[in-house]
């Protein structure tokens, strides 16, 4: 009888642990799952940061997937969050969902799939479509829908028209492989013999009806009926004013008429063969037998002066100017350098001209009819009175800067332009592409740096780039609203907080941080050069120091170095590619952070306009969660709780989530039975350090006793005492600790791993006997103590907490240490805040290793 009770009485017991357990163990479960989601993300941004700054290559399918996971990883982390919080924050849900289906709306605008269309109006073409219009075609329309630009009247030819015209031809098709299989770059001759027999084949070939149809019906609806109104029709294909500009290698034919429209379509498909585009090709790594040309027709503009601009000055590479070339007349005798041309320098910033440059323009070329009815151009003599006047007026001048910058600003690359002005004064703009640079100069000077003894090497580039400015050392939790221009912020470790300074500082180096982070990922997003990882830098650096930042090999020199400022400017930002035009679409709802400081008002559901401002809100409010565990453990929950048998001043119970304790099922642990390494065990070591340990009874001064004992009468009857247990909730890498003794509790919340960007500690202290003056004082001295170790810390009134986050393991494990002798050292310690001085006394005592 007697057994069967306690047997019954047993199972009652351990049935409570295994359902105390079973709830631990589900929030636990969902921080593991948010922390592994948040880190997921993290790395998917960083990849999709590089994407839209140009740094890697991914096709559009590739985008879709990483963009598809990332929304899939901030799902997990807020419905984690809700898990954790017991739906504490119920706007985050239709916040996130409002973020994400604005995301799958611009997927779907780039759902897979060729234009099926022959012929399209440049008022329905946009740059997602280069694959099927080619790049001139596709930036025209970009520049017109998208930026409202002026361009000429048109239409767009896309890539399906050549491709029936090819396919529906099988001998055709059969015939241009073999003559392109014969070619061989280091025999020239075999290129011409393959060029020549492909214009024939091209050229003795019939249009399919239904692409002769399409061009002439679209030519009447662009131009109308007049059988002689004249257009261009210039080549658009695949690779043309991308990357590789393929800038001259295709035919462009003035002057078309509708009589000569279908003829002139084959004659420019044919260029795609011409012998400098299949050298070119070859040279450059494309496929010979691509036949993905698209073409533009435009009409031709009666130009009064016409030339090119450079968004960046394309030779003086440190140059913060728009270059501006124009003519009298059609602007092919600068494309093709036969002219000398007037020209500008106009500022980026200001748009004033800083420079002018006007020359004797003798010639001029203009478009002319031919005795045979076709229209070319054709060079004439420029009026005595207009020839050593500038082509532009200074306000056409600058509107042409003003666009080439904002050309730069949306595609997020410098630009190459050609522009027109026709008799009535109207600006035209004929194509938009990247610009080339030489990038050779960073092999050239690179070795000149070998003799330059940096300050700082090794560290790990965030964000790549150079600049040089003075040093200003922050701490990293500091306001930094009115961080001064063009300063090098310094660091101890990487804060979402720099963001505020991120416009102003020209570069940023920080001791410790992660290339996933928030704060890297926002300084790709706004270009700033940042070095993480550069141990001892605040204090290998000074203030107002002039340093260089080499955020491409990981250097800080002293002084500027002119070499690595030369590196940075003549490394090109992004290009345009499908690739890039979509992250630019998807980016404002991605990548850019909002929500910086856990502390102002707006650091909510309701202002997250991104999904990283989704991933940071959710992130900062776990640790909140976690940090309040142990205010779930009560009495009742004992029974999930493992005894700790050792000498320390408190009733500590522990509760293993897995891997904490060595046998979680013992009713007892010691010291040798709590995981080693693990969070607790080094806490527990701090704790029992023999230096610690008191030899014998603390000295009490009488006035703080009699303090404590005042006070604790007096507020008997409303102070509400802490349970005498201590809680730590623990597993091999976290740790939850509540100690809550007489009238003061501390509260400690730590994840120790090898992922540098998951670890953090978040420390509170609170309460005590004494009076306010005593408690106030206490609190200061932990804040001093706590600063020192390299916390951030905040104390109100008798209350501090401090955080200490996104730091390497070991680093994480000498701060639980410090932390163990910390709490051990401060029990009854208001007692003895009996003056000022004895707050220093204390802390100083403590960072020396004199603990009692």
């Amino acid at each position: 009888m007697a057994y069967s009770f306690f047997q019954k009485l047993f199972r009652r017991k351990s049935a409570a642990r295994e359902q105390a357990l079973a709830e631990f163990h589900t929030r636990y479960a969902s921080f593991k799952d948010l922390l592994q989601a948040n880190a997921d993300i993290a790395k998917i941004m960083a990849t999709l940061d590089t994407v839209y700054h140009g740094s890697k290559s991914l096709d559009t399918d590739q985008i879709r997937h990483e963009i598809m996971r990332a929304m899939v990883s901030v799902r997990t982390m807020s419905e984690s969050l809700s898990k954790l919080s017991n739906d504490r924050y119920p706007a985050l849900a239709p916040v996130l969902d409002n973020i994400c289906n604005h995301i799958k709306n611009e997927l779907a605008s780039y759902t897979p799939g060729d234009v099926t269309e022959l012929t399209l109006p440049l008022s329905e073409v946009d740059a997602s479509m280069t694959y099927s219009v080619g790049a001139k075609n596709a930036n025209l329309g970009e520049i017109h829908n998208m930026l409202e630009m002026p361009v000429p009247r048109g239409f767009a030819i896309t890539t399906r028209a050549a491709q029936l015209f090819i396919n529906r031809n099988k001998g055709l098709f059969t015939a241009m492989q073999k003559s392109l299989a014969q070619v061989d770059i280091d025999h020239p001759q075999s290129i011409q013999r393959t060029s020549d027999e492909i214009y024939e084949l091209i050229m003795a070939t019939p249009l399919p009806e239904e692409v002769e149809r399409a061009l002439l019906v679209t030519y009447d609806k662009a131009f109308g009926k007049d059988p002689d109104y004249p257009v261009a029709l210039r080549s658009s294909a695949i690779a043309e004013d991308g990357v590789q500009s393929f800038a001259g290698q295709y035919l462009s034919i003035l002057g078309v008429t509708r009589g000569t429209l279908l003829d002139s379509f084959k004659k420019v498909l044919a260029s795609l063969y011409s012998p400098r585009a299949i050298a070119y090709r070859l040279t450059n790594g494309y496929e010979l037998s691509t036949y993905g040309m698209a073409m533009c027709c435009l009409q031709m503009i009666k130009a009064k002066a016409a030339g090119v601009a450079y968004s960046r000055h394309p030779v003086n590479l440190r140059s913060n100017d728009v270059l501006i070339n124009g003519v009298w007349g059609l602007g092919e005798a600068v494309a093709d350098g036969s002219a000398l041309p007037d020209q500008w320098l106009v500022s980026r910033a200001t748009h004033k001209i800083t420079r002018e440059t006007i020359v004797g323009k003798l010639t001029k070329v203009m478009l002319d009819k031919n005795p045979d009815g076709t229209i070319s151009p054709h060079v004439h003599e420029v009026e005595e009175l207009l020839q050593n006047l500038p082509c532009l007026t200074r306000e056409q001048v600058q509107a042409i800067a003003k666009a080439a910058v904002e050309f730069e600003h949306h595609y997020q690359y410098p630009q190459d332009i050609e522009w027109a002005l026709d008799e009535d004064e109207r600006l035209y703009f004929l194509q938009t592409r990247p610009m080339g640079f030489d990038t050779t100069s960073e092999d050239v000077r690179a070795p000149e740096l070998e003799k330059i003894r940096p300050v700082i090497s090794q560290a790990e580039v965030a964000a790549r780039g150079v600049a040089c400015g003075r040093v200003m050392i922050m701490d990293p939790d500091e306001d930094m609203t009115h961080f001064p221009e063009g300063y090098v912020l310094v660091m101890t470790h990487s804060s979402s907080n720099a963001t505020v300074a991120m416009q102003r500082a020209c570069a940023i180096v920080a001791e410790v941080g992660s290339l996933t982070g928030h704060m890297a990922s926002v300084c790709r997003e706004y270009g700033v050069p940042t070095l993480i990882n550069a141990p001892g830098a605040t204090m290998l650096l000074e203030e107002d120091q002039l340093v260089t930042v080499d955020a491409l090999k990981g250097r800080v020199f002293n002084g500027e170095i002119p070499e690595l400022l030369e590196l940075h400017i003549s490394r090109p930002p992004v290009a345009n590619t499908p690739a890039t035009v979509m992250m630019r679409r998807m980016a404002p709802y991605i990548l850019p952070l909002h929500l910086i400081d856990p502390r102002a008002e707006t650091f909510s559901p309701e202002n997250c306009t991104s999904l990283h401002d989704v991933m940071r809100f959710i992130h900062e409010k776990s640790y909140n969660e976690m940090f309040l565990l142990s205010d779930t453990v009560s009495e009742g929950k004992d029974t999930a709780a493992t005894s700790f048998s050792g000498p320390i001043p408190l009733d500590l119970y522990i509760i293993d989530l897995g891997g904490g304790l060595k046998d979680p099922l013992k009713r007892t642990a010691r010291i040798d039975e709590v995981t080693d390494p693990s969070p607790l065990r080094t806490l527990l070591e701090g704790m029992l350090n023999p230096t610690v340990q008191a030899n014998g009874p603390r000295p009490v001064n009488m006035r703080g006793f009699m303090s404590v004992m005042g006070n604790t009468m007096m507020s008997a009857n409303t102070a509400e005492r802490f349970g005498d247990h201590s809680y730590a909730i623990v597993s091999d890498k976290y740790l939850n600790f509540s100690s809550r003794v007489g009238y003061h509790y501390a509260i400690l919340d730590c994840w120790c791993s090898a992922t540098v960007s998951k670890n953090y500690i978040r420390f509170e202290f609170a309460g005590g006997a004494a009076g306010s003056v005593q408690r106030q004082r206490r609190v200061r001295c932990i804040g001093i103590i706590l600063k020192e170790l390299g916390f951030r810390v905040s104390v109100i009134a008798d209350r501090v907490q401090a955080r200490y986050q996104k730091y390497p393991r070991a680093d994480i494990m000498q701060r639980l240490d410090q932390l163990g002798r910390l709490l051990i050292m401060t029990r009854q310690m208001d007692m003895l805040m009996t003056s000022e001085e004895a707050v220093t006394k204390f802390a100083s005592n403590f960072l020396n290793g004199d603990y009692h």
